[in-house]
């Protein structure tokens, strides 16, 4: 079947004859001669770059096919683009048009440093014989119809990246930009009521703590300050799609981490009203708070889109 495939795609870069028409896989058929993506019989939006991905891969079920070998196959040496992030991108199309994920992948599997593979059985359907475009024009047009969009991540970067993806938990993006987005929004809200009921703050912090009033009017104020800005900074990107955002928000996590620690005690100034208990939990909780941040700011914006 993989060499069936491959005289395909090796047809099809010829501009020739193309006799296998269709590939199944799954609920899903690639149709070769009018380069469409259909999924029982429905037709399932895909641009042509990431569908002569798909076919790249599909050439060569259960093999690994390098990046480098894709970059060679569909950006010829000549053209001006930016690879990294043209590729990245058609990737995860043709994930989301399959529903599938890098985490735990059911067609593409991500290859950390190598490249990917698809991984799910695959089938042929031969026909009447039709006259295929060539793919490395149809990727030309791509590319000449396309403006470069530079990644700020180099291919290092990319590389572990690409590991970190690969070890995420799976869930959709969808989900975790919104428990991503409501974490943002309550720690907006525990700040401003926090500063609302300063004084409160301060009276509680030096009869539960044993901290002197004006130690823990500065830490409130200056961390509060500080939490606020970059609340609002996160709320920001998370309501605009930021798409750089899973990078931008780990290089300010050290910041964020030391700013949620130190509100991570405020339970304990609850004690005379929940008990010591449920305060202590509650700690915990928001100890474990900027660690689930991260994780789910990852997931939502993978530095590999």
């Amino acid at each position: 079947m993989s060499s069936e495939i491959r005289s395909l795609v090796g047809v099809l870069h010829s501009g020739g004859m193309v006799d296998v028409r269709r590939i199944r896989f799954g609920l899903y058929e690639a149709n070769l001669v009018s380069g469409e993506l259909f999924k029982n019989g429905q037709k399932i939006r895909l641009q042509e770059q990431p569908f002569l991905v798909l076919v790249a891969l599909l050439e060569r079920p259960g093999e690994v096919v390098t990046r480098d070998n894709l970059r060679r196959r569909l950006w010829p040496s000549d053209t001006f683009v930016d690879f990294e992030h043209s590729l990245n991108t058609a990737i995860n199309k043709v994930r989301d048009a399959l529903g599938d994920t890098a985490a735990n992948p059911r067609f593409v599997e991500t290859l950390p440093r190598r490249g990917y593979r698809f991984i799910a059985p695959v089938t042929v359907s031969e026909g009447a014989s039709a006259v295929a475009p060539r793919a490395e024009e149809s990727a030309a047009q791509v590319v000449m119809t396309s403006t470069p969009d530079v990644s700020p991540t180099g291919v290092a970067a990319g590389e572990v990246a690409e590991a970190r993806e690969a070890e995420l938990p799976r869930a959709s993006r969808s989900v975790s930009r919104t428990l991503f987005g409501l974490l943002q929004t309550m720690y907006l809200v525990f700040y401003g009521i926090g500063l609302w009921r300063l004084q409160d703050v301060v009276e509680r912090g030096a009869r539960e703590l044993g901290v002197r009033g004006e130690v823990i009017l500065t830490i409130v104020l200056l961390s509060g300050a500080v939490g606020v800005a970059l609340r609002l900074y996160t709320v920001n990107a998370t309501l605009f799609d930021y798409r750089w955002f899973g990078q931008r928000f780990s290089r300010v996590f050290l910041l964020v981490l030391v700013v949620d620690l130190l509100w991570a005690l405020s339970p304990l100034l609850l004690v005379a009203e929940i008990g010591l208990g449920p305060a202590f939990a509650g700690c915990a909780a928001l100890v474990y708070s900027p660690f689930a941040q991260r994780v789910l700011a990852w997931m939502a914006w993978p530095e590999r889109q």
